[in-house]
């Protein structure tokens, strides 16, 4: 498949009844193994579990390093790739265009609750640089209304996350993440304030599952950095176990 054809897949994916789960990955080996299973139809990357890689701090990742590890990814499997961008590094447009050179053909970009005008520029910038290497690219537009809410009352993080999300559609974007420990109350009243299949939430511990949210009305659902995190646990249980005397566990696939 080439880029573009990726990029409209993807499209696709959102566009489509079902909601999409993308399970976030953090290098190639984790990306091959969620690629080997069935349900898989598309690979989201973590940037918090990539910067952590590296020894970084999430958002602090340099931009080289970051699209260096999504194109390895992008390369080593088959299915559409989107990426977790940050904040586009201070050029969202550059970014854009790098990205999709490496073979990513969506991203989340996020707000971090800059000025609307500001924001809204950042998403027009992505627009433009895609439509300029004539890739479909499928623009998850962050809005940070409830991690970076502070003490304000949540109605108006509500109210923020739909004006925000509206200008951020207006100028071109796929689709709205709104990370955030989201209930069935606030989900309905940000698709209803922002669009049906428009929504895209992430799994956090205490979350609805995720036919709920689609029930809901809600495009997509990914994890952040948490399949790393259990990834990381198992490795530290298992590594308990080894120096308490235990053994490998036999029946392992060769997964790397």
């Amino acid at each position: 498949m080439t880029t573009a054809s990726k990029a409209q897949a993807l499209v696709g994916l959102y566009e489509a009844p079902e909601i999409l789960r993308v399970i976030n990955v953090w290098d190639v080996v984790s990306a091959r193994a969620v690629a080997g299973l069935p349900e898989t139809t598309a690979i989201a990357t973590a940037g918090h579990g990539i910067a952590a890689t590296f020894g970084y701090a999430d958002g602090n990742i340099p931009r080289d390093i970051m699209l260096d590890m999504v194109g390895r990814i992008a390369a080593a499997v088959e299915f559409p790739v989107t990426a977790d961008l940050d904040d586009g590094y201070g050029d969202a447009g550059e970014t854009t265009r790098l990205a999709i050179a490496a073979g990513v053909v969506g991203a989340n970009i996020e707000d971090r609750l800059k000025p609307l005008d500001e924001s809204v520029a950042n998403v027009e910038a992505v627009v433009k640089a895609a439509e300029a290497e004539g890739v479909p690219f499928v623009l998850n537009a962050r809005t940070d209304a409830f991690v970076r809410a502070g003490h304000r009352p949540i109605e108006e993080s509500i109210a923020d996350a739909i004006q925000r999300g509206r200008a951020y559609l207006d100028a071109g974007a796929t689709c709205i993440f709104v990370p955030g420990l989201l209930d069935a109350n606030v989900t309905r009243q940000l698709v209803d304030g922002i669009g049906e299949r428009k929504i895209s939430v992430i799994g956090v511990p205490g979350a609805l599952a995720a036919s709920a949210y689609e029930t809901l009305g809600v495009a997509r659902i990914s994890f952040g950095p948490l399949p790393q995190r259990v990834a990381l646990t198992a490795l530290q249980d298992l590594a308990s176990s080894l120096y308490a005397g235990g053994v490998v566990p036999t029946g392992l696939p060769a997964l790397n």
